[in-house]
Formats: C-alpha cells, sequence, structure tokens
C-alpha cells in the first residue's frame, strides 16, 4: 500500500518546508520536484551544452538521479535560472514528470512538492494539498532566509523576481501552475508552519484510515 500526498504552490509559500516536516513525520519518501529540473540544468551547464536544445536537454533529464539530488547545491542563482528555461520544454517535463511518477509508487508512501503534482504528475494522489501566501509575504520570507544566511538582499528586486515567477509559473501553456480541484488550499500568509502542518496532518489522517 503506497499512500501518494501531492503538494503544489508557488515559490517561497512554505510547501517545502511542509513537504518534509510531513515526510519525517510519517516516514514516507519526499520529492521536490523542482530539484528534477535544477538537477537536469546544472548537468548542461557542467557539460557546457546549450539551454535552448531540446533535444539535447530532453537527455540530460532521462539521467537524473533522484536519490542524489542536493538541495544546498542546487539553490544557486545560476541553475535556478537557467533551470526555467528548460522547464517550459514538453519533452523535458515529460521525461521527469515520469521518473517522477515512478518515484511517488515508493512504499510506504510519498510526498511530491512541486507545480503540477496535484494537476498532471500524481492526478489521483490521496491527498493534495494548494499551499499558497500573497507575493509580499513570500518575498519577505526570501529576503529574511537570505539575510538570515548572511548575504545581502533587495527586498523589491525579491518582490518583482516573485511576481515574474508567478506570472511564468501560471501562464505556461503545459502544465501552468493551479490547484487541482480536489485540492485543499492552505494559506499561509497569516498562519505558521506549525499550524499548516496541523491542518494538513488531519487531512492525511483521515486519508490513512479509508486506507485501512
Amino acid at each position: 500500500m503506497t499512500l501518494t500526498i501531492a503538494i503544489d504552490g508557488p515559490a517561497a509559500a512554505g510547501k517545502g518546508t511542509l513537504s518534509r516536516q510531513i515526510a519525517e513525520e510519517y516516514g514516507f519518501h519526499h520529492l521536490d520536484t523542482g530539484l528534477t529540473y535544477r538537477a537536469t540544468a546544472k548537468a548542461l551547464l557542467d557539460a557546457s551544452l546549450p539551454l535552448d536544445d531540446e533535444a539535447v536537454a530532453e537527455r540530460m533529464a532521462l539521467e537524473v538521479e533522484l536519490s542524489g539530488l542536493d538541495r544546498s547545491v542546487l539553490s544557486a542563482h545560476a541553475i535556478g535560472e537557467a533551470a526555467s528555461k528548460i522547464a517550459v520544454m514538453p519533452a523535458v517535463r515529460r521525461a521527469l514528470v515520469e521518473a517522477q511518477r515512478a518515484f511517488s509508487k515508493k512504499e510506504p508512501g510519498t510526498v511530491l512538492d512541486g507545480r503540477d503534482i496535484g494537476t498532471v504528475v500524481c492526478p489521483d494522489a490521496a491527498v493534495k494539498l494548494y499551499v499558497t501566501a500573497s507575493p509580499e509575504v513570500r518575498a519577505k520570507r526570501r529576503f529574511d532566509e537570505i539575510v538570515g544566511n548572511g548575504a545581502v538582499a533587495d527586498y523589491a528586486a525579491i518582490f518583482d523576481d516573485v511576481k515574474k515567477r508567478d506570472e511564468r509559473d501560471m501562464g505556461r501553456a503545459d502544465s501552468p501552475l493551479r490547484p487541482a480541484d480536489d485540492a485543499h488550499l492552505l494559506d499561509t500568509s497569516e498562519m505558521s508552519i506549525e499550524a499548516a502542518f496541523q491542518a494538513a496532518k488531519s487531512l492525511i489522517d483521515a486519508a490513512l484510515i479509508k486506507k485501512i
């Protein structure tokens, strides 16, 4: 028996933190699907390959090893910029979606977070959450995170970047960011991560009871 939990939402809404917390609580496998696109982009950059050749990008996507994704390495800004360019390629998305679907079947359960999990990758997931927050709150969280790590940050630039990322994610033709029709909405604008976790936990516990 495998229970799949799909968590979608825009950047800096808190879905990653929530996903990792849920996976730890239930002993489930966790996959940040955004890292699969970043890993593909890094492979292209490392090999000095073009970012506008869909066939080459697809080949790299097919070789991504999901068990070896290093968040600290893949979070680099340059990798993120490259990932946004290849993430719009249908062939790359198909390759990575198949890998993500295979991951979702791991026992005893999986938590996948991204932007099209409940709508495309795992439409039959037992629990679907759409985690969001206002652009202002998300930009402030990202600002605080950067400053907290000892770096210099520009809130206005981060806010502008968040809005542009939303437009790109929600406006793309292939797998746009949107809540699944049966997703539970969690607006974390004024909600602590613990409150969001407890809300998610009640939904997951109910789904687990149904599985028994």
